[in-house]
């Protein structure tokens, strides 16, 4: 009688089942998946996100040369310049474009640091971006103080 040899991985393999993979956690399913290189608006705006302090940063930067500049050119001081609403138009208009471009970017995926070369870095900008608030609340305490404007000291 000839005997048949039998292979014994074939032998576990059919009477055993294959052990199963360690389960994965499954993402929670009120989570919408984000689309290829963009961001969620709610990550952007998120208390360590990239938009909040880098926007008011830009606009802060924008509102120092702004203030000085008006107030080199009237002579009317930050406070004046508030007090006044002459230029809440133009604030509004600034303010809703440099936001709205300082966006594009984040949404799409990109990160400010991976823009940033030596000279212009990301970490520079943050930096002058809080210069310039800090700025802004200077030439306010000044005239506020001093009851004239910055520049007419």
């Amino acid at each position: 009688m000839a005997t048949q040899r039998v292979d014994p991985t074939e032998e576990t393999v059919a009477s055993s089942p294959s052990p199963s993979p360690t389960p994965t956690p499954a993402a929670p399913s009120n989570t919408k998946p984000k689309a290829a290189g963009g961001a969620k608006l709610s990550d952007v705006f998120a208390f360590s996100g990239p938009a909040p302090e880098r926007i008011n940063g830009r606009l802060a930067m924008l509102g120092f040369v702004s203030a000085l500049a008006v107030e080199a050119s009237s002579g009317g001081g930050i406070l004046s310049q508030a007090g006044s609403g002459s230029g809440l138009a133009w604030f509004a208009a600034t303010a809703a474009v440099f936001s709205a471009a300082s966006l594009v970017p984040l949404l799409r995926g990109e990160s400010a640091e991976a823009r940033s070369g030596a000279f212009m870095s990301a970490n520079a900008e943050l930096w002058n971006g809080r210069f310039a608030m800090l700025g802004l609340i200077a030439l306010a305490l000044t005239e506020y103080l001093t009851g004239a404007p910055f520049v007419n000291i």
